[in-house]
């Protein structure tokens, strides 16, 4: 409220009638509504995927065209998101602004300790499909659904592997079929996965999109990029069922495993 010349001026507002939060023209409350009536009016034309806001299929859009428009002064890798950006720098100035509120541990980035406090709460947000057993990390989910390799609702004819899912068997369908409908179209060697020739097209490009926050160093696979982060986080997933040694390789641990049969290298 402003007054002007004994003139009391009442600036209006708009307030949304399902949470009463107000703001200060219509357009915006407008916006905001689309969280109670789940609208997502924005629509990418290349992947239909849709968002509540403009701005958000514009950050979005940044995917499909290759943008990157946020750089890092330090080592220039550029980032689609100023929250990305922001997150790694971090790895520059050591700075960890998130703080448990139970242990007073900090971290760098938010996810982080949304993690770490699953270790307080108890809580296991991850559930197999197969067996409704709960985990506290999606890690651990994906080890223990190792042991339903025979269970699901789709099943091959062939080899009577099952699968969760139609589209998986579909794809492993292909072992026995020989179809590989997916060619490189520089030396026309093919693949049953699109993931498989986009890896494999890296070889000819030269491109190593993925990259390590710690040291920088670049990869053509998430892969590749998961065993090399181990180095720094010292996570050794294979274990020797024997003598319990562990390794950050799993090559490693079957030319471990032959000191225990009696074979040589």
């Amino acid at each position: 409220m402003e007054q002007c010349q004994g003139i009391r001026i009442v600036e209006r507002t708009y307030s949304c009638d399902v949470c009463n939060r107000t703001f200060r023209d219509a357009c915006n409350l407008k916006l905001h509504q689309h969280l109670h009536t789940g609208e997502h009016p924005y629509c990418c034309n290349l992947c239909n995927k849709a968002f509540i806001n403009k701005s958000n299929l514009k950050v979005h859009q940044r995917v499909h065209s290759g943008e990157r428009p946020y750089r890092c002064d330090v080592c220039n890798k550029t980032f689609i998101k100023t929250y990305n950006l922001k997150a790694h720098q971090r790895v520059h100035t050591g700075e960890r602004p998130y703080r448990c509120d139970v242990c007073n541990k900090t971290f760098s980035n938010k996810s982080n300790l949304k993690v770490h406090l699953l270790g307080h709460t108890g809580e296991s947000p991850y559930c197999c499909e197969v067996c409704n057993e709960t985990f506290k990390f999606l890690k651990h989910l994906k080890v223990h659904q190792r042991i339903h390799p025979g269970e699901g609702p789709y099943r091959c004819d062939v080899c009577n592997k099952a699968f969760i899912n139609k589209s998986n068997l579909k794809v492993h369908q292909r072992v026995h079929s020989g179809e590989r409908p997916y060619r490189c179209d520089m030396c026309n060697k093919t693949f049953i996965k699109t993931y498989n020739l986009k890896a494999h097209q890296r070889v000819h490009t030269g491109e190593l999109p993925y990259h390590c926050d710690v040291c920088n160093r670049t990869f053509s696979q998430t892969s590749s990029l998961k065993v090399h982060q181990r180095v720094h986080t010292g996570e050794r997933p294979y274990c020797c069922e024997v003598c319990n040694q562990t390794f950050s390789v799993k090559s490693n641990l079957k030319v471990h495993q032959r000191v225990h049969i009696g074979k040589g290298p």
